[in-house]
Formats: structure tokens, C-alpha cells, sequence
């Protein structure tokens, strides 16, 4: 039984995370954790626009904070978000890990190393190679890996990358990422 999904997204995420949520149908509320690059910008308003159009709880997680299902946790801008063995979110200023704090590596592999085979990790536009050991991890350790294809994706560098060493089961077009996370966590 999938307990969590990740997420990763960089260059072009806001919009595509924004489309993913928004066909993800009420019934779904398994909880999402997400890391999307944007600099040192507040995300305030895209959260709350988020909020407001969306089934899910969105917000900016926070220290020691218990993962509950319709919540969408988004990393804070310059923190690191690690999920830890008692189902909490960590947050921490540790060094940048591919160029990038918050980096989806990080979210990926605590998630991983955490809920094994109980977790998906979803990795989807961007213009680097965050996320794509991440989701090697994922995948060594039981959990089931969806990869935005490339081809269609904003930025395709970053889902480019995890194809090549992640090896993902899923390589989805973003309009179908949304019925694949249903059909995988109605299961």
C-alpha cells in the first residue's frame, strides 16, 4: 500500500505541478511531498493559488511536522526536506546537493530510505540532474518511479537524466501521470 508520493519538478514545474494537481481526482489524498526549484522567491502566491483550486491541503511544510493524508507539502525556499522513519518531515541548511537547496536527491532518498515499497516518486520538468538518483533509490528499494517524458516535458534535461539512470517503470506524458498515481495507490 503506497503510504506517500514525492515529487520533484525544476525549469517549467510550476506549471506543470499546478496541471498534475488540478486532474488528480477528489478521492485521491494520499499525501504528496514536493521540492520545486525556484530560487529564493516566496512561494506564498503559488500555494494559495494552489489552494484554493485544488482537493488538497497545500502548504509549505514545516519542522517535525506529521504527514497526514489531503496535504500537499511543498519544501521551503533554502531548505533541504527529508522524510524520517516516524512519518515527519525534517527540514535542514546542509550544504546544496546538485546545485540545489531544497534538492529533490534529498526528499527522494530519505523518502526511500524511509517507506521502501510504500512509496512514488514522481519526477517531472527541468533543466538539470536533480531528482534522477533520487529516484534510482526509489526504484532500488521497492518503490515505484513515473518519469515525465521527456519529449513532452517543458524542460526535458531532468527527466532526460532519470531515464538514463533510474531506469523508471512509468515514462508518462504529464496528462496521464495524474490516472497512473490513481490507478497505482487505488491498488
Amino acid at each position: 500500500m503506497t503510504k506517500a508520493i514525492v515529487l520533484g519538478a525544476s525549469f517549467g514545474g510550476m506549471e506543470a505541478i499546478k496541471n498534475l494537481l488540478f486532474m488528480l481526482p477528489a478521492q485521491c489524498t494520499i499525501p504528496i511531498v514536493a521540492v520545486l526549484h525556484i530560487g529564493n522567491n516566496t512561494i506564498d502566491t503559488y500555494l494559495s493559488m494552489l489552494n484554493k483550486n485544488s482537493h488538497y491541503n497545500v502548504k509549505e511544510a514545516e519542522e517535525k511536522e506529521s504527514i497526514k493524508p489531503g496535504n500537499f507539502y511543498f519544501a521551503p525556499p533554502n531548505y533541504h526536506v527529508l522524510i524520517e522513519d516516524n512519518f515527519t518531515i525534517s527540514l535542514s541548511t546542509d550544504e546544496k546537493v546538485n546545485f540545489s537547496r531544497p534538492s529533490i536527491d534529498v526528499l527522494f532518498e530519505t523518502a526511500a530510505w524511509s517507506l521502501h515499497n510504500e512509496l512514488i516518486g514522481v519526477l517531472l520538468t527541468g533543466s538539470n540532474n536533480d531528482g534522477a538518483n533520487g529516484l534510482k533509490t526509489i526504484r532500488e528499494l521497492g518503490g515505484t518511479t513515473i518519469v515525465e517524458n521527456p519529449e513532452t516535458a517543458f524542460a526535458k534535461t531532468m527527466p532526460e537524466t532519470a531515464v538514463k539512470i533510474s531506469h523508471p517503470h512509468f515514462i508518462l506524458d504529464l496528462k496521464e501521470i495524474a490516472g497512473k498515481i490513481t490507478e497505482l495507490t487505488n491498488e
